[in-house]
């Protein structure tokens, strides 16, 4: 008689904890490539779409917008009325042959990012100051917003 060795556990599939979000993501990827084929990609895959933090006082808003690694000549700001558009490019720094990279996560490339604003703001009083990585804006409330306001009367 031969003996056989008991596995009670051979018939179990290996379970991923993340597995399932993992398939969720694929999918949302797929969706969004979809509607959207180029939104913030480069020739490699890569996307970089900056941090932003936004703050709201009764007379202006305080933006801040995460670009490590820039100077303030690879920024570009434009301001409408109701939205701020800030575009620029991290470029690649040269290096020589004798250095062997084996991985890198740095994004080199361009990034757009268009961050819709609550209400109206006077373009010509915008005040932009980028330090340590982190670009700062204060953009003041338009006071004709403000006088706008109506009161209805309840009949």
């Amino acid at each position: 008689m031969a003996l056989i060795r008991w596995q009670p556990f051979r018939d179990l599939k290996h379970w991923e904890p993340f597995g399932e979000v993992d398939t969720l993501r694929k999918e949302m990827d797929n969706l969004l490539e979809r509607f959207v084929p180029e939104f913030g990609r480069s020739i490699d895959g890569a996307v970089f779409i900056p941090s932003a933090e936004i703050d709201e006082t009764d007379t202006e808003f305080h933006l801040k917008l995460e670009v490590p690694g820039m100077s303030a000549d690879d920024l570009d700001i434009e301001v409408t009325d109701e939205a701020v558009s800030i575009t620029g490019e991290r470029k690649s720094e040269t290096k020589s042959e004798k250095d062997n990279t084996l991985r890198s996560e740095f994004y080199y490339g361009k990034f757009e990012r268009y961050i819709p604003l609550p209400s109206q703001i006077q373009r010509d009083n915008v005040i932009a100051e980028y330090k340590d990585g982190i670009l700062n804006l204060t953009l003041p409330k338009s006071k004709e917003q403000k006088e706008k306001a109506i009161k209805v009367k309840v009949a």
